[in-house]
């Protein structure tokens, strides 16, 4: 297995190891992915669902073999170890096959991330479906790290805050959470739905609000994915001021450790 992983081709209702993948990026218009612990994940329906949305988005001829495509993809997971996989959508013009799973083992669990603001308006093209900006998201996060950051925050064309390039953003205003609200493009994501709901059940209010950097100065910010779950902004490189102490984080990355369940 290779870092990038081993691909599997979804052909005549189940999974064929495939060689390569398909050759061009530009073909992926549809992925999604989530850390697997020992055969456990959180929500992984939700994945799935949100993959046949965008899917569906794409070419509704697609949707008959969905189902049997996520039953072959728990099947393919294995059951041991630390798992990253990601369910793709490809549009070759030439082949009758578009769905494939790329099976990779998970990085290790990071800590504290720190953020750089991309100086320009957030330049996917596709901003609220996850696969045709993944190589520009990338590259865009190569540009957090020559600035010594972890992770490139979007703005809107108006400078507000839309989230990273490969995280959801959120923040807290004293014991209420907040992050960027639907006026702002920003991919929907189930780890934020996550924290939200987690907060609702520990009775601290929730609220979606239109912000600058500059309005996170001294808050605690979480920076949200899938595969790292919570990880505490420490520094925001060209902020210009310090952010916050975590206050929260303990409580809610316990209980979201609590959402895993088996495949």
């Amino acid at each position: 297995m290779t870092d990038f992983g081993q691909f599997f081709c979804f052909r005549d209702n189940h999974l064929e190891l495939v060689t390569s993948a398909p050759e061009s990026e530009v073909e992926l218009q549809v992925a999604d992915s989530w850390l697997v612990e020992d055969g456990r994940a959180r929500h992984i329906q939700r994945h799935f669902d949100r993959f046949g949305l965008w899917v569906q988005q794409v070419t509704p001829n697609c949707s008959d073999q969905l189902e049997a495509f996520y039953a072959a993809v728990r099947e393919a997971i294995p059951k041991t170890g630390r798992w990253f996989p990601r369910i793709e959508f490809h549009g070759e013009g030439q082949s009758p096959h578009h769905l494939y799973l790329r099976l990779r083992e998970a990085p290790d669990q990071l800590g504290p991330i720190s953020l750089w603001t991309n100086p320009e308006a957030d330049p996917r093209k596709q901003p609220t479906v996850k696969g045709p900006d993944l190589s520009l998201c990338l590259q865009l996060r190569r540009a957090a790290k020559m600035h010594g950051a972890d992770e490139a925050v979007l703005l809107s064309g108006d400078g507000y805050i839309s989230e990273g390039a490969l995280s959801a953003l959120v923040w807290w205003r004293g014991d209420v959470l907040c992050a960027p609200d639907s006026q702002t493009d920003w991919l929907a994501s189930i780890t934020r739905d996550e924290i939200f709901a987690i907060a609702a059940e520990m009775g601290l209010g929730t609220r979606l609000e239109k912000a600058k950097p500059a309005d996170l100065v001294g808050l605690e910010i979480w920076a949200l994915s899938s595969l790292q779950g919570i990880r505490v902004v420490e520094n925001w490189v060209n902020l210009g001021a310090p952010v916050g102490q975590a206050k929260h984080f303990d409580s809610f990355q316990k209980r979201l450790r609590l959402q895993s369940t088996l495949i």
